[in-house]
């Protein structure tokens, strides 16, 4: 998809930028390759840096319900320090390589509800300007894939998936938010927990899975959450039973959980607290032996990035001069 935007910030008749993302979902800890299309306006300008922005739509929690916000997740610097004669054409090639924890926006090439995009900022003569948003797929990996596969098998649903601002103790999260996808339990296991919610922290060695159950609450106590944090390695998915895997992961947290009174909410055994609120994704149905069936709520990819367009310009004032 490509869009065209005279940056307005410029000046009339300044130049215009096209970026074009090679199709296709990327993956996590991948590279993402494109280019960038200028085209000069009424006047000789020197532009100074081109940056592509990883931004993201995400859950906030906020004093009386979540609210939703955009946060940027990666800066790359891809051009700069050229001459763009008026009314010139001038093409940049780039391959820029995602965070390791880029969340998943579709699994089996359906959309799971979390929109990213790639935003291309503009800077010439001392003036930015946020030009061109492009919706950006992102694939699983290896593990995660064979992950929501097993549970898929093992007769679980998808329920939802969002990003949630903020970060799980304990972990090596490095991103400032996370990607919790809900999974409805079984029919076995209905009775224990209405949801399972998971969270991918991915590395160059492999994954760290955090799973967390909402128990079920009782005639005489509060429902509580417990997580527990498992780590699975890159190297080890074409050589592990992931069915048998995941089961045993799943009986683990389901019986750590039915034996405990009620915890502080959001501690667990391994000492992982968990900040999250409730999953408010788009809803996706439900899994059949691992694939994914569509998206049954929210809002279709590019309205959200249209959204997130909008969402930048209002707070771009915040942004200062932070190249973070």
């Amino acid at each position: 998809m490509v869009f065209k935007k005279l940056l307005g910030a410029l000046g009339v008749g300044g130049p215009s930028v096209d970026t074009v993302l090679e199709p296709g979902p990327a993956l996590p800890g991948g590279l993402v390759t494109g280019e960038v299309r200028l085209r000069g306006g009424g006047s000789d300008v020197t532009v100074d840096r081109i940056s592509l922005l990883l931004v993201a739509r995400v859950e906030m929690e906020g004093q009386d319900e979540e609210q939703e916000g955009t946060v940027v997740l990666e800066r790359f610097t891809v051009g700069g320090g050229f001459r763009l004669a008026e009314e010139a054409e001038h093409t940049v090639p780039f391959t820029v390589t995602l965070p390791w924890e880029t969340p998943i926006t579709e699994l089996h090439g359906q959309h799971l509800g979390p929109v990213l995009g790639i935003r291309t900022e503009l800077e010439v003569a001392g003036a930015r300007d946020k030009g061109d948003l492009d919706a950006l797929a992102v694939g699983p990996l290896p593990a995660q894939e064979a992950i929501l596969e097993a549970f898929g098998q093992l007769g679980y649903a998808f329920g939802s998936a969002d990003l949630e601002l903020g970060h799980i103790r304990g972990t090596g999260q490095q991103l400032p938010c996370y990607q919790e996808i809900e999974i409805l339990p079984s029919a076995g296991h209905a009775h224990a927990v209405n949801e399972i919610e998971v969270t991918f922290i991915a590395t160059p060695g492999g994954l760290e899975i955090v799973i967390e159950a909402d128990k079920r609450a009782g005639l005489f106590s509060d429902g509580h959450d417990t997580i527990h944090r498992f780590t699975a390695s890159h190297h080890a998915v074409p050589h592990t039973d992931w069915n048998a895997q995941v089961d045993a992961w799943l009986k683990e947290v389901i019986a750590g959980h039915e034996a405990r009174a009620t915890p502080p909410s959001g501690v667990e055994h391994h000492g992982v607290q968990h900040r999250s609120g409730p999953g408010t994704g788009a809803v996706v149905a439900g899994v059949a032996a691992g694939v994914a069936v569509g998206v049954v709520g929210g809002m279709v990819a590019a309205e959200v990035v249209d959204e997130i367009g909008d969402a930048f310009e209002d707070e771009e004032g915040d942004e200062g001069d932070d190249e973070g």
